[in-house]
């Protein structure tokens, strides 16, 4: 008789813009964890020819394309967060669309547990798909400083995004692991680390 083969647990990976989380999750595929990114698959369901970005077109006017058809991300942007109706009525929109998406892509995991990795993680009721949640925190103005030396942005957006998404207390009040991402590079690896070796240890997420 075959032994039936136990399917991936999932882990939410989320933390606020600039906390690291982006690093985190590119260490944990180092590891071999299978890792699906929410931003990759929001992506995915706006690209040229799909119906999402025909729709996004339509309500927003053509200022939100650019010159070869793709999404102005940066237009879109200035749009929905200085009106969150707007926000809302994008999230609604895409939210369903790219739930699919990403759960197609989880289902294709080969590893012990799967991360679906997501800024908006608790915002968007994504952590649902998950059975354990990982925050990545660090403090607000380390997180500005750190976005305004990646990302071509101003102070006011950075601030702009911080309001959008869920308060760190909020986050860390969802979390069964945290790590405070307030130090080095080297520092975060070898807390990524403690933590997947502790999650292969585990059966469905929970220990």
């Amino acid at each position: 008789m075959n032994t039936p083969v136990e399917k991936p647990w999932i882990l939410g990976l989320t933390g606020g813009i600039g906390s690291g989380k982006s690093a985190a999750a590119q260490h944990f595929i180092d590891l071999g964890v299978h890792v699906v990114d929410a931003d990759h698959a929001a992506r995915w369901v706006v690209e040229p020819g799909r119906p999402a970005l025909a729709k996004i077109a339509e309500h927003f006017g053509p200022g939100v394309l650019q010159a070869d058809g793709q999404l102005d991300r940066a237009a879109l942007r200035k749009l929905i967060f200085e009106v969150p109706d707007e926000r809302r009525w994008l999230e609604a929109l895409l939210h369903p669309l790219i739930a699919k998406e990403i759960a197609d892509h989880l289902a294709k995991a080969q590893s012990p547990y799967a991360i679906l990795v997501s800024p908006l993680l608790i915002e968007s009721g994504q952590y649902a798909m998950t059975q354990r949640v990982l925050v990545i925190d660090a403090p607000e103005q380390l997180q500005i400083e750190r976005t305004l030396q990646r990302d071509q942005t101003s102070e006011q957006q950075v601030q702009a995004i911080l309001k959008a998404q869920s308060s760190r207390q909020d986050r860390v009040s969802h979390a069964n692991d945290v790590v405070a991402n307030d130090r080095d590079l080297a520092w975060l690896h070898s807390e990524v680390e403690r933590l997947h070796h502790f999650y292969l240890t585990l059966r469905g997420g929970q220990s």
